[in-house]
C-alpha cells in the first residue's frame, strides 16, 4: 500500500510528526527515515495533512487518465461532492464545462451513487439486518475495521461505497463506458484497485489541478438550480444521516469524524456498550470536506460545511433501484500479523533509554509513540530506534556535556547578554577561589572577572581566541577565548593556567639576559686585551722595519766600498 504514499528522503527532517499524527501507527523510522508499513496503513493521509516539510508524495495517476482519455472509449468522470468546497465559486455545470474541454464524456456528480447507497442503508435499518449497522461510505475506516477491529467486521455494512454505486450506475447507462473517480481521497486510489471491474482511475483534486493547469482551463462560474440533490450533503459530518429520510424507531443513529473517535466507538461495539445502533463514519474530521487533498492552504471547515449545505438540494436524485445483490460488498479480515514480545525483553528496552523505573516513564508522546511502553515495543518490531527518544537524547547529551565541563581541567564560565554568571565549572571555582558556584550564580562577571573583554566582544562582532591576559587579582597568566553564541545570546569564555608555563618563560628570559650581559663584558674585555696586544705588536714591528732598513743600508753602503 505503500505505493499510494511515499516519502521523500530529502525532505525528512527526523520530527516524528507523521508518526505521532498517524492513528494506527504504520510508519517506520529507520535509516534516518520515515516509511510507510504498507500492510498496516489506512490511508487515512493524516501524515499527508501534518508534515511540515512536504516529504509525503501521493502517487501520481495523471499518466494512466490521460491514456484512458486518448481511448476510443467514453470516459464519464464521478466527481466527489466535496468539490463544491475545495472549488470556490464551483456548481457541476461549472465543472462538466471544465473537464469536458480535458477530454471527458461526461461528467456526473458522486452524489448519484450516495443517493443510491443511502436508500439502501435505509433498507438495512427497515428490515433490522443487525443491531449494528456501520456506513461503509468510508473505505479508510473500512480498512480500519479489517486491520484493527475484526470483530467488528460483521457489523460493517455490505454495500458499495457511493463512488462504486456511481460507477456500476454509469456503466449500466453507458455499456462500455470507462468510469474515473474524482475527490479529495487517497484511499479511494486502494479501493478501486481492490474491486476491480468498477472504478478504473480514481484522481485527487491534486491532480485535477494540475491538468486543468497544464491545459490552461480555468473552471468558470454556470449557475446550478438542481432541487433533486439531497444527497450532496454527503461530504460532511452527519451528512449520510441527513440524506436518510426514511428511519427505522428500532435504532439510534450518530455520526462519528476522525480515526480516534471511530476508534474508541469501535471499542465500544466489541464490548457490548453500543446497542441498536446506525454508525455513520468517517476517517477525516469534518469528513470528507476535511479530506486529505482538500486545499490544504486553505482549509476553512465552517465556511465549507456552510457551502456544502447551500448546495444541496431538497430532494433526492432520481435513481435506480438496486437490488441487495447487485450492491453487495464482500469484506475479508486484513489483520496485521504481531509478535508478541515478552516483558523482560520490553524492559530491556526501556533501560536502554534510562526507564529503570516506572516513574521514569514520561510518557511524553515526543517520539511519535502514546507511552514509553508502546516506543519501546516499535523498537523491538523494528519500527523505531532508541534514538527517537527526546528526553532520553537530552539527558544523554547533557550528562555528556557536564562530563566535559567538569572534568575539564581548564575554566568555564557562561555569561548571558547581562553579563551575569549563568554556569562556572569546579575549575573555574578553583582558579578564582570561589567556595560554591551558587555564590556568583546570577551575578555580574565584574565580581570575578574584568567585563570589558566580554564588552568588547559584543560590540565589535569578534570573538576572542588564546589571548594571554594577566589577573592581577589571582596572580594567574591564563589564555583566555570569549566566544558570543548569537543563537543563544549567551558569551563561553574558556581560560587554561598558563602560570607556570608564564613563569618558566620569564625565567628563562631572565637567565638569558644574564648570560648576554655576561658574554658582552667578557666580549669587551676581550677587545680590550686584543687591542692592547695590537697595539704593543705595532709598536715592536715598527722598531723593528727601522733596524732592518738600517741594517740594509748599511750592508748596502759596505758593498760599495768594496
Amino acid at each position: 500500500m505503500s505505493e499510494y504514499l511515499k516519502f521523500d528522503k530529502s525532505n525528512c527532517k527526523h520530527c516524528y510528526k507523521c508518526i505521532r499524527e498517524c492513528p494506527v501507527k504504520s510508519i517506520k523510522f529507520s535509516d534516518n527515515q520515515a516509511n510507510v508499513i504498507s500492510n498496516e496503513c489506512i490511508l487515512c493521509g493524516n501524515c499527508f495533512v501534518i508534515c511540515p516539510q512536504n516529504a509525503k508524495e501521493i502517487r501520481n495517476d495523471t499518466k494512466k487518465l490521460k491514456e484512458i482519455l486518448a481511448g476510443e472509449t467514453p470516459v464519464i468522470a464521478s466527481l466527489a461532492p466535496s468539490f463544491v468546497a475545495n472549488y470556490n465559486k464551483s456548481t457541476i455545470l461549472s465543472m462538466k464545462n471544465a473537464l469536458k474541454k480535458l477530454g471527458f464524456y461526461d461528467v456526473e456528480e458522486t452524489a448519484i451513487g450516495a443517493t443510491i447507497v443511502k436508500k439502501q442503508y435505509e433498507e438495512l435499518t427497515i428490515n433490522k439486518t443487525s443491531n449494528i449497522i456501520i456506513s461503509s461510505c468510508c473505505h479508510s475506516v473500512n480498512m480500519l475495521i479489517q486491520k484493527y477491529y475484526p470483530a467488528a467486521l460483521k457489523y460493517l455494512a455490505n454495500v458499495l461505497s457511493p463512488m462504486q454505486a456511481h460507477c456500476v450506475d454509469i456503466k449500466k447507462r453507458f455499456p462500455g463506458a470507462k468510469t474515473v473517480f474524482i475527490g479529495p481521497c487517497i484511499a479511494k486510489k486502494e479501493e478501486a484497485e481492490s474491486y476491480s471491474g468498477i472504478t478504473d482511475c480514481v484522481i485527487t483534486f491534486d491532480e485535477l489541478n494540475f491538468l486543468l493547469d497544464e491545459n490552461n482551463i480555468s473552471i468558470e462560474y454556470i449557475e446550478d438550480n438542481n432541487n433533486e440533490s439531497l444527497a450532496r450533503f454527503f461530504p460532511v459530518t452527519g451528512g449520510i444521516l441527513k440524506t436518510m429520510t426514511n428511519r427505522s424507531s428500532d435504532y439510534t443513529y450518530l455520526a462519528i469524524d476522525g480515526v480516534e473517535n471511530c476508534k474508541n466507538a469501535l471499542e465500544d461495539i466489541i464490548n457490548g456498550k453500543i446497542n441498536n445502533c446506525f454508525i455513520e463514519m468517517s476517517a477525516c474530521i469534518g469528513s470528507c470536506i476535511g479530506g486529505p487533498v482538500m486545499s490544504k492552504a486553505d482549509r476553512t471547515p465552517v465556511s465549507d460545511y456552510i457551502t456544502v449545505s447551500d448546495y444541496a438540494g431538497k430532494n433526492d436524485f432520481v435513481v435506480t433501484k438496486y437490488s441487495e445483490n447487485e450492491l453487495a460488498k464482500a469484506y475479508k479480515t486484513l489483520e496485521p500479523s504481531h509478535i508478541i514480545f515478552s516483558e523482560s525483553a520490553i524492559s530491556e528496552i526501556l533501560k536502554k533509554i534510562g526507564k529503570t523505573k516506572p516513574e521514569h516513564e514520561l510518557n511524553c508522546g515526543g517520539c511519535g509513540y502514546n507511552t514509553c511502553r508502546d516506543k519501546a515495543i516499535a523498537v523491538l518490531e523494528g519500527k523505531a530506534n532508541l534514538n527517537m527518544c527526546l528526553p532520553f537524547l537530552k539527558e544523554k547529551a547533557e550528562s555528556f556535556s557536564d562530563n566535559i565541563i567538569k572534568s575539564t581541567p581548564n575554566a568555564i564560565i557562561v555569561l548571558n547578554d547581562s553579563y551575569e554568571v549563568q554556569q562556572i565549572n569546579a575549575s573555574a571555582c578553583k582558579m578564582f577561589n570561589i567556595n560554591n558556584p551558587r555564590d556568583v550564580i546570577d551575578d555580574q562577571v565584574v565580581n570575578i572577572l574584568d567585563p570589558l573583554p566580554f564588552m568588547e566582544v559584543y560590540q565589535k562582532g569578534r570573538n576572542i581566541f588564546d589571548k594571554t591576559v594577566y589577573l592581577a587579582e589571582y596572580q594567574k597568566y591564563v589564555n583566555q577565548t570569549i566566544i558570543f553564541d548569537k543563537s543563544y545570546n549567551i558569551f563561553i569564555c574558556i581560560m587554561r593556567d598558563v602560570t607556570d608555563e608564564s613563569n618558566q618563560r620569564k625565567q628563562k628570559e631572565a637567565i638569558s639576559r644574564t648570560t648576554m650581559e655576561i658574554a658582552d663584558k667578557v666580549i669587551e674585555k676581550q677587545m680590550r686585551a686584543v687591542q692592547e696586544i695590537a697595539s704593543l705588536l705595532g709598536e715592536t714591528t715598527a722598531e723593528t722595519k727601522v733596524a732592518l732598513t738600517k741594517l740594509k743600508e748599511s750592508l748596502r753602503d759596505e758593498k760599495l766600498l768594496y
